[in-house]
């Protein structure tokens, strides 16, 4: 139904890890609860990475074959990879644990997988900051990017926090803007605006200030569906309607 009508359809791949709230077991990097409420993982073993590298290329497939345009590598908020990529919640000594290369070793592996039988767009998500001393920052997913540009991520969807209960954000108008910018600057990598973006003209603001090259919305689209129609009127664009809107449109 939507790709009748010209729209574009994408998924987001993802794990839970710690932040699971399943029946029976749950893993993570390491055996370290997210918070009282939560049951404390098991430290994955290479063997049960390994399965869930293949886990999201079985995903993938799953998408492609369900006509998906595009997909999304969540390594944000708190979740199973992005807990890999933290020193808060990720404590191994072994080839995925230590050292800030060792710890996107989790993504690295995931993207690749994921290549293998995907060839639309990729994006991945991250938590460009974990707003904890000790945790990650941007200069940390600076480099990240790099990385990620390099190992064939086609745009990264720039967020943050999640990683840890407690943690002090500021949260404004675009308040996630300033670590988009910085990573589009340093990386050369096209990224994507999120964060209280809920007015069209500070969206077009980002936009033409070149700050990213996409804005996303989310619980904005919740609250309004038809933001983009809003959008459009207040900054002076003609969008295509729906046929069956187009009476209601003119």
């Amino acid at each position: 139904m939507m790709k009748t009508h010209g729209t574009k359809t994408a998924i987001q791949l993802a794990h839970a890890g710690r932040k699971a709230t399943v029946d029976g077991e749950i893993i993570a990097p390491s055996a370290i609860a997210f918070n009282e409420s939560y049951k404390t993982p098991k430290a994955m073993t290479t063997k049960e990475i390994e399965e869930t590298v293949t886990a999201f290329r079985e995903g993938a497939i799953r998408a492609k074959k369900a006509g998906f345009d595009c997909i999304e590598i969540h390594a944000a908020h708190g979740y199973l990879i992005n807990e890999f990529l933290s020193p808060l919640t990720n404590k191994r000594t072994d080839e995925y644990g230590g050292n800030l290369e060792n710890r996107y070793q989790m993504l690295k592996q995931v993207l690749s997988a994921v290549k293998e039988v995907w060839d639309g767009p990729l994006f991945v998500r991250i938590s460009a900051s974990d707003y904890q001393d000790g945790g990650m920052e941007i200069e940390d997913y600076i480099t990240v990017c790099n990385w990620l540009k390099a190992d064939g991520a086609d745009l990264i969807d720039v967020s943050s926090g999640g990683v840890v209960t407690g943690a002090r954000i500021n949260v404004y108008p675009g308040y996630q803007v300033k670590f988009a910018e910085a990573i589009k600057n340093a990386v050369n990598i096209p990224v994507g605006a999120v964060g209280l973006i809920t007015s069209p003209l500070h969206a077009e603001e980002i936009l033409q200030n070149e700050r990213a090259d996409f804005v996303l919305l989310a619980r904005e689209l919740l609250r309004n569906p038809y933001w983009p129609y809003m959008a459009a009127k207040e900054l002076g664009y003609d969008i295509q309607a729906p046929i069956p809107y187009e009476r209601g449109w003119r």
